[in-house]
C-alpha cells in the first residue's frame, strides 16, 4: 500500500462494509477492513444453522478468500475500542492504531431486550455463527433431557419451545422447529414422541409479520399453524426465568425460549459522539455521513435514515448492500472535488419462509404465497449466496431435506456436564 494515497478504513465486514469494499476496487485507495470475525456471513440463513439444516460453513466464507483478488485491500481481524474523529484515527484491540482518510462503519446490530438483559441468559438471540451453535446446542439438547426425564412435567416442560418476535426470523425458526418435532425426529426416541412439542410462536403486535401486507400476514400464520405452530399475538412476555415464560397472567413451563423480538445497534455508533436514535443507530445526513464529519460515513443496520415516505430505511440485506455501494460512490466524489449523492432506497420485496414447502412473497404489486414462493424464496438464497462452493453445497442440503425430512448437521458439540446424567 502506498503512503501518498487516501486510506480508507472500513469496520464491518457484513453486507455494507463487504459491498462498499468491493464497489472500490478499482479505486486509488488503500483499503483496510477491519472485522472481529475472518468471514462475512449470510445471516438471511443463520437460522438454517441453528435448526441443524446447514453447517458453519455453508452460509459463510472467509473475507480474505472473498477479496483475495483484491489487492488494494488488507483485512485486520480485530475489534474497534476507540473513535478519534478529529484525529481521524482508531483503537484496536489488539494495541494498535490505524489513521484515515475516510472511515465506514458498518458494525451491525445486536440483541435488544428492552432494556430487561437478565433474560438474555434465557433467551438467546440469534445474530452470529456463535449464537446459531450455542442454539442449535440448546434445541438438540432439550430432545435428549426431555428423553432422559423421570417425570410427566419435566417431559413436558423439556419439550415446550417458545419464539418470542413474530418477524421474519421467528416465523423461520418456529417453523422450522415443528417440522423438526414432527418429522425429523420421528422415531428416533424410545421414551419420548418429539411430534407432541409443544412449538409457539409469541408476538406482541396484533399480527406475525407485520412488515407484510395484512394478506400475506394472515396466510403465514394459517401456514404457521398447518405445521403445528400454535401462533399467539397481541400479549407480550413479561417475564422469562431459566424454568419458562409470563405470559399475561399464565407462566408457561418451558426450557427453551428463543429471543427474535428485537434488535439494537452496534454500541459502536456511541464513540462517535453523534446524534443516536431510541436504538442507538446513528442519525447521519442524506448522504450518509456523521453530521459534523463529513469523512466518516455509516450503513446498515447501525444508519438511522428515512425514506421519502417517512418510513424508516429497514434494517435488512438489500438496504446494507446499497448503502455500501453508496458510501463507495460518496468517497469517489470527494476526493475528485464533486458534490455526493443522497440515499434512496430501492425497495424490491420482502421474503419470509415458514417451513417445507411454505412462505409469502411482497413483491410491490405481485404477492403470493405458498409452494410457488417457497421456490422463489429458495431460488433467491442460493443466487445471493456468496462463492460457488456455498450454493453447491446449500442445495445439496436443502434437496436431501426436501426428500428425506432430515437434517445434515444434528451434532451436539460442548461440554459433557451440560448433558442429561446418565442411569
Amino acid at each position: 500500500m502506498s503512503p501518498l494515497r487516501p486510506r480508507v478504513v472500513i469496520v464491518g465486514g457484513g453486507f455494507a462494509g463487504l459491498w462498499a469494499t468491493r464497489a472500490l476496487a478499482s479505486s486509488a485507495v488503500d483499503l483496510v477492513l477491519v472485522d472481529r470475525c475472518n468471514h462475512h456471513l449470510f445471516q438471511p440463513l443463520l437460522y438454517q444453522v441453528a435448526t441443524a439444516g446447514l453447517s458453519a460453513p455453508d452460509i459463510a466464507a472467509p473475507l480474505r478468500h472473498i477479496l483475495r483478488k483484491q489487492g488494494n485491500v488488507e483485512v485486520r481481524m480485530a475489534t474497534v475500542i476507540g473513535i478519534d474523529a478529529k484525529a481521524k484515527c482508531i483503537d484496536l484491540d489488539d494495541g494498535t492504531t490505524l489513521d484515515f482518510d475516510y472511515l465506514l462503519l458498518a458494525t451491525g446490530a445486536t440483541h435488544a431486550y428492552f432494556g430487561i438483559d437478565h433474560w438474555a441468559d434465557h433467551a438467546p438471540g440469534l445474530k452470529t455463527l456463535d449464537d446459531a451453535l450455542g442454539l442449535r446446542r440448546k434445541l438438540l439438547l432439550a430432545f435428549e433431557h426431555a428423553e432422559a426425564a423421570t417425570g410427566p412435567a419435566e417431559r413436558e416442560a423439556w419439550l415446550s419451545f417458545a419464539v418470542v418476535g413474530g418477524g421474519p426470523t421467528g416465523v423461520e425458526l418456529a417453523g422450522t422447529l415443528a417440522e423438526i418435532a414432527r418429522h425429523t425426529l420421528k422415531n428416533e426416541f424410545r421414551n419420548i414422541d418429539p411430534s407432541l412439542a409443544r412449538v409457539r410462536l409469541i408476538e406482541a403486535g396484533p399480527r406475525v409479520l407485520a412488515a407484510f401486507p395484512e394478506a400475506l400476514s394472515e396466510n403465514a400464520k394459517q401456514q404457521l399453524e398447518k405445521l403445528g405452530v400454535e401462533v399467539t399475538t397481541g400479549k407480550p412476555v413479561q417475564g422469562i426465568d431459566a424454568d419458562g415464560y409470563q405470559l399475561g397472567d399464565t407462566f408457561v413451563p418451558a426450557k427453551t425460549v428463543v429471543w427474535a423480538a428485537g434488535v439494537a445497534a452496534s454500541p459502536l455508533g456511541a464513540l462517535l459522539g453523534a446524534p443516536l436514535d431510541r436504538a442507538g443507530r446513528v442519525q447521519v445526513e442524506p448522504d450518509l455521513s456523521v453530521p459534523g464529519h463529513a469523512h466518516i460515513f455509516v450503513a446498515g443496520d447501525l444508519a438511522s435514515l428515512k425514506q421519502a415516505n417517512g418510513k424508516p430505511v429497514p434494517g435488512v440485506a438489500p438496504a446494507a448492500k446499497q448503502m455500501g455501494r453508496l458510501v463507495a460512490r460518496n468517497i469517489r466524489a470527494r476526493l475528485a472535488g464533486k458534490a455526493t449523492t443522497a440515499f434512496t432506497y430501492k425497495d424490491y420485496g420482502n421474503l419470509a419462509t415458514i417451513g417445507r414447502m411454505a412462505a409469502v412473497v411482497d413483491l410491490g404489486r405481485l404477492k403470493f404465497s405458498g409452494l410457488l414462493a417457497w421456490w422463489f424464496w429458495l431460488v433467491m438464497h442460493v443466487f445471493f449466496l456468496i462463492g460457488f462452493r456455498n450454493r453447491l453445497v446449500v442445495l445439496l442440503n436443502w434437496w436431501w431435506a426436501y426428500w428425506s425430512y432430515q437434517r445434515a448437521a444434528r451434532i451436539i458439540l460442548g461440554n459433557d456436564h451440560d448433558l442429561p446424567p446418565t442411569a
